[in-house]
């Protein structure tokens, strides 16, 4: 941690705390005692009304007058913003969520998290390609600069853009850059992992009302099917995972009936082929139709 950053933290847990010992600040910070010493006459020059206690229960504080109040954040509060923010750090984050996550940290007491959560991802390799065109996108953005790239559809369709970016969004798995597309004249959504040849334009652009546009726009959503299912109790806690445990009703001493919405497309088809011989479409008859001749066409690739 560099000084500013440690500085920063030491007043944001003097903020939090009545008094803390310099061995203890030296331990989180992992620093030694003299220079916490020289960082406390840091913040003393620079009118931070810091005071000292002698003895063996002794340390630094802050003047009362100088603290918010507590009621804001808890304790409570700011280790479960903390254990959020560190799951999300393992998804794909940029360095100043890394640095807002340290202030955190610091003014949480080390002691006081006890590690009863515990988020854990996938640690897939794209993951570390895909970081690079997150952070162009993001300075992108920051600095109001047109982006051009390959795009490929799930088609397999290539075409170049040319992007004013405006925001980046994360959903269940995939990074995606909402912004307008010059090409289309539209706003448009885009895929990150689906960007080649990613590179930002001298070329600035004055941001259009965004917000505005957002808050008329209808976001597309495909037709839903009602489906019933047949499903194995191996797969029970999925189901309940995204439906909700009214969805799923008993049937027999092996098997599960599930009532759920999927879409009436290929991507629902995917999503159900994704449960193998644990799931057995029975209604309606008009959807099993087509998910066998989708099954049929699977297997013909490999006949």
């Amino acid at each position: 941690m560099e000084k500013v950053e440690r500085l920063i933290s030491i007043i944001m847990i003097l903020l939090r705390r009545d008094i803390v010992s310099a061995n203890e600040f030296a331990q989180l910070f992992h620093v030694s005692k003299r220079t916490i010493l020289r960082d406390m006459e840091t913040l003393s020059l620079s009118n931070i009304p810091i005071y000292s206690i002698h003895g063996v229960h002794g340390g630094y504080g802050i003047m009362d007058e100088y603290k918010f109040d507590k009621r804001l954040l808890s304790s409570s509060d700011l280790e479960n913003i903390l254990t959020a923010l560190s799951g999300l750090e393992q998804i794909l984050i940029s360095e100043e969520v890394a640095v807002t996550i340290k202030k955190i940290e610091a003014m949480v007491s080390p002691f006081s998290l006890n590690g009863s959560i515990e988020l854990s991802f996938y640690d897939w390799e794209g993951r570390a390609e895909i970081l690079q065109t997150l952070k162009t996108c993001q300075e992108s953005i920051s600095r109001r600069r047109i982006i051009s790239f390959n795009y490929t559809d799930k088609d397999g369709v290539q075409t170049n853009r040319k992007v004013e970016p405006y925001q980046l969004n994360f959903s269940e798995m995939s990074w995606y850059l909402k912004g307008f597309c010059l090409d289309r004249q539209s706003y448009r959504t885009f895929k990150l992992s689906r960007i080649d040849d990613l590179s930002i334009d001298e070329q600035t652009f004055n941001p259009r009302d965004y917000v505005s546009e957002r808050e008329h726009e209808v976001a597309y959503q495909p037709p839903l099917a009602t489906i019933k299912a047949l499903i194995s109790p191996s797969i029970k806690d999925q189901i309940i995972e995204r439906y909700g445990r009214k969805s799923i009703a008993e049937y027999s001493s092996e098997l599960f009936l599930a009532t759920i919405h999927v879409p009436q497309n290929s991507i629902g088809f995917q999503f159900l082929a994704s449960f193998g011989t644990n799931l057995k479409i029975v209604e309606p008859l008009t959807y099993v139709e087509e998910f066998r001749n989708y099954l049929y066409e699977m297997v013909e690739i490999y006949s």
